[in-house]
């Protein structure tokens, strides 16, 4: 019967989270009811395992604030995800949410924001930066981590480098726009993890980039 009332709760999130995606006009179950659910089973099995004598209440009990806890925090990134899209429509900036972390991620191609062996920021790219910035400090209960990347062009050294020097660019841009310096780190990849063809121009391009992932916050924001 508890068992039963569980997969309920979890049924429920899941149904009361069915969305449409506005960019595709599918039906789909929201991130806020996906962590809601896992949060339930998590919290369900937190409560029965330290239930002692009573882990099915204990297990009930769970499932709620594990229910609520989750969710809360996948409403959160939901919401900011959506602010993100709306606001780098059109800026060659892609959006992506993550779904192995559930951050989201900002990739950010070599074309808009560096010079080929340069690390400071492209004028035409500090706006949408500086957008992006207003966005980060507005939802302040997440750290952000900013990668670096280059082509293969050049020596490993030089570009790890290069890659670091230019995660560091955005990092520090970010900062002087407000976002706390405690919230952010800067991690340089060289030419490891390409994510297109280096042997050709329009390939290289791709992977001279820069990727901020705003990762999700431990705890329901103003709650933890």
């Amino acid at each position: 019967m508890r068992a039963l009332v569980v997969t309920t709760l979890v049924a429920g999130l899941a149904l009361s989270g069915c969305t449409t995606n506005p960019y595709t006009g599918q039906s789909q179950v929201s991130k806020g009811a996906i962590g809601g659910g896992a949060g339930a089973l998590l919290g369900a099995a937190i409560g029965a395992a330290t239930g002692g004598g009573h882990k099915g209440k204990a297990a009930l009990i769970g499932a709620a604030a594990g229910g609520l806890l989750g969710g809360g925090v996948g409403v959160y990134m939901d919401a900011q995800e959506k602010k993100l899209r709306e606001q780098m429509q059109g800026t060659g900036v892609a959006v992506e949410r993550n779904q192995q972390t559930g951050a989201v991620d900002l990739i950010m191609p070599g074309a808009i924001t560096f010079a080929t062996a340069r690390s400071d920021i492209n004028p035409s790219f500090s706006g949408t930066l500086s957008q992006l910035a207003q966005t980060l400090s507005s939802y302040n209960q997440q750290t952000i981590t900013v990668r670096g990347y280059t082509d293969n062009v050049g020596n490993a050294s030089y570009n790890q480098q290069l890659s670091q020097e230019r995660a560091n660019s955005v990092a520090n841009y970010l900062i002087r726009q407000g976002v706390a310096a405690s919230r952010v780190q800067a991690v340089g990849y060289g030419m490891n993890n390409p994510v297109a063809d280096n042997s050709t121009e329009a390939g290289r391009s791709q992977n001279r980039r820069v990727e901020i992932s705003v990762n999700p916050p431990a705890t329901v924001p103003g709650q933890g």
